[in-house]
């Protein structure tokens, strides 16, 4: 494992490279996290692992505000991570052991493997959205995302969450103007979306829906599992894994 940084417009962003043991050459699969988390979590841990063992390297990374990379919380929006995640393509892209690009995010992360497959269809060779939280540009212009709820025709500088947390208000004005049909027809790659039919932070409607827009997709839903699969992990890291060494 090599753990380093790289830097995006002045932000330094925390990375974990994973290699299969014994190879000059391979595929890497680029998995981020999703709203408030991190690479160490259980659901992006243990995808990285599975992948590993399938013979495919993985890159964790952590984006604005979150884990260890720059940036406050505060002050990220789903347009700084998605020029974030270009760098990290374009970091990716450039390593002379890849054979194969693929890009997998979980919920907000997810939301975002969706806009960078659009942005970028010719780096990568398939895309995982992992319960892809596309309810967040579907309610905004209606005033609430997750469990925040503001004016959006008068958006505050500040809106405070339920539970304290704390985002400023350009995370809404962007979550407002997100080109999400635009990038889901730009990409005829394969793609595989999973989703927990018991997700209770973003409803499995969102994949159905998803899924039936894509030219390529294949759709896993998990029965009885949550947002972060904390009932069948393992068969979430079988799934992705059977579907990202099907395209090797």
């Amino acid at each position: 494992m090599q753990e380093f940084y790289i830097e995006d417009d002045g932000i330094r962003l925390h990375m974990k490279l994973d290699r299969p043991e014994e190879t000059e050459k391979c595929p890497l699969a680029i998995v981020i996290h999703g709203f408030t988390g991190h690479m160490e979590e259980p659901h992006i841990a243990g995808i990285s692992r599975a992948l590993n063992e399938r013979g495919i390297a993985t890159l964790r990374a952590e984006l604005y505000g979150h884990g260890m990379s720059g940036g406050r919380f505060e002050d990220h929006t789903i347009y700084k991570w998605i020029s974030e995640l270009m760098t990290i393509i374009h970091y990716a892209s450039r390593l002379d052991f890849v054979t194969k690009l693929f890009l997998a995010g979980h919920s907000q992360g997810g939301l975002c493997t969706v806009l960078a497959a659009g942005l970028m269809p010719d780096k990568l060779d398939a895309v995982v959205p992992l319960s892809p939280a596309m309810c967040i540009p579907q309610d905004a212009p209606k005033g609430c995302v997750l469990d925040a709820v503001f004016d959006p025709d008068h958006i505050p500088d500040r809106v405070i969450f339920p539970d304290g947390k704390v985002l400023g208000g350009d995370y809404f004005r962007a979550a407002m103007m997100l080109p999400v049909e635009e990038a889901v027809k730009r990409y005829r790659g394969p793609v595989l979306i999973v989703h927990g039919d018991a997700d209770e932070t973003v409803p499995v409607s969102c994949a159905l829906e998803l899924a039936g827009k894509y030219e390529n997709a294949a759709l896993a839903v998990i029965e009885g599992d949550t947002h972060c699969y904390d009932n069948s992990l393992e068969k979430v890291e079988k799934t992705v894994a059977d579907f990202l060494e099907g395209q090797i």
